[in-house]
């Protein structure tokens, strides 16, 4: 994929969105959040994952001090300067990331999925989840899928957050052809399908799950 001009539009789209929302709105998927903490938190970690890349290591620490009018602004500066940081090297180039792959290549998919699925929180916290997914490609929201799979899954496992899932559980998109996407090890013993879409919240525990294994299966933390 090309991430760089997806990383931009999916920034892009975040600034739109809570430049036009209410900052002191509460953002329903993030218990305890308002959007303003939402943007401060997008932005954290762009600035992080650009520390990341640039320094080597996981220190990064940049935060917003500022009044709240300048809140959307400051996030727009971030998420160029990650762009900006991101783009500028290649994407095999070695760098700290706590994914499989050390490389920047890790941060520019990373963030673009951080990217869009807090995106649906923003839209969530002005009563517009539904539109969330106009315009997202399936192919991407199941790359998003299969990343938590692939990278998230086996990090909190990996790290004792929790045990290893109890049975298997598969994901089959319906509007993308693509081999299923499987979460644990054993015969799988739940199956959620659907469009790619809503997998991606399903996976990030946005979307109600409505098979019963499937649903006690994601109350794990698959996902920080």
């Amino acid at each position: 994929m090309d991430w760089i001009p997806l990383l931009s539009d999916a920034t892009g789209r975040f600034a739109d969105t809570v430049a036009a929302g209410d900052l002191d709105a509460a953002v329903p998927s993030c218990p305890d959040w308002t959007l303003a903490d939402l943007v401060v938190h997008l932005g954290e970690t762009h600035l992080w994952a650009a520390h990341a890349v640039v320094d080597g290591t996981p220190d990064g620490n940049e935060t917003y001090d500022g009044a709240p009018a300048g809140l959307v602004d400051w996030y727009r500066d971030a998420a160029a300067r990650l762009v900006e940081v991101l783009a500028s090297r290649d994407p095999d180039e070695p760098c700290w990331a706590f994914g499989p792959s050390k490389v920047t290549g890790f941060w520019r998919r990373r963030q673009v999925h951080e990217t869009i699925v807090h995106t649906y929180d923003a839209l969530a916290s002005a009563g517009r989840g539904a539109a969330w997914a106009d315009g997202l490609d399936p192919v991407l929201a199941w790359d998003g899928v299969d990343e938590v799979a692939t990278v998230f899954y086996p990090r909190q496992v990996r790290l004792d957050r929790i045990a290893p899932l109890a049975g298997k559980l598969r994901f089959r998109a319906t509007d993308h052809e693509a081999a299923p996407v499987e979460i644990g090890e054993g015969e799988p013993v739940a199956e959620v399908g659907g469009p790619a879409s809503y997998l991606l919240l399903a996976v990030w525990k946005r979307a109600p799950v409505d098979d019963p294994v499937a649903a006690r299966l994601l109350e794990t933390a698959v996902t920080p």
